[in-house]
């Protein structure tokens, strides 16, 4: 960090840019460019927001600020992983293998069953809908009884 912070401060003077100018720019104070430029990171309580204005800073000297992150990401890589990288893939194949052995009711992912009981309800109430419309539609298109043949039929009735 120390070199990043170096360099940050080499490019600020190269540009004639002093700290309060800088300071007053980017709304911030001395202090906290000092720190950033001596490499300082115990100054800042958020790792993570020490991120966000070193990304402004080095836009507003003009740099690249994803070089810059990619720097910053490096540092903390370097100073923060107590655990090597070979030991990270050994711990996850390790724990894979464990997952495969063990297994109960809580672990394993169970494949959804379907259930056809409401499905096969569903489809015959559809069609006794579509029987009962039928009906319905056949009783209407049926031709009416004409009232003369109603007349003779009841004539017919009593004259025997």
């Amino acid at each position: 960090m120390k070199e990043l912070g170096a360099y940050l401060k080499e490019v600020r003077k190269s540009h004639g840019v002093s700290l309060e100018e800088a300071s007053d720019d980017l709304g911030l104070s001395v202090m906290e460019l000092e720190n950033m430029e001596s490499g300082n990171t115990r100054a800042f309580k958020d790792i993570y927001h020490l991120r966000h204005l070193l990304q402004d800073y080095a836009k507003y000297l003009g740099l690249n600020k994803e070089e810059v992150t990619e720097e910053f990401n490096d540092f903390l890589f370097e100073h923060t992983s107590k655990i090597s990288l070979e030991d990270i893939l050994e711990a996850k194949k390790i724990k894979t293998e464990e997952e495969k052995k063990i297994a109960s009711p809580y672990t394993i992912p169970h494949k959804k069953k379907i259930n056809i009981a409401p499905i096969v309800l569903a489809i015959l109430i559809l069609f006794l809908c579509i029987l009962l419309a039928i009906l319905i539609v056949r009783e209407i298109n049926k031709e009416p009884i004409r009232t003369s043949e109603l007349k003779g039929s009841i004539i017919d009735e009593y004259t025997y």
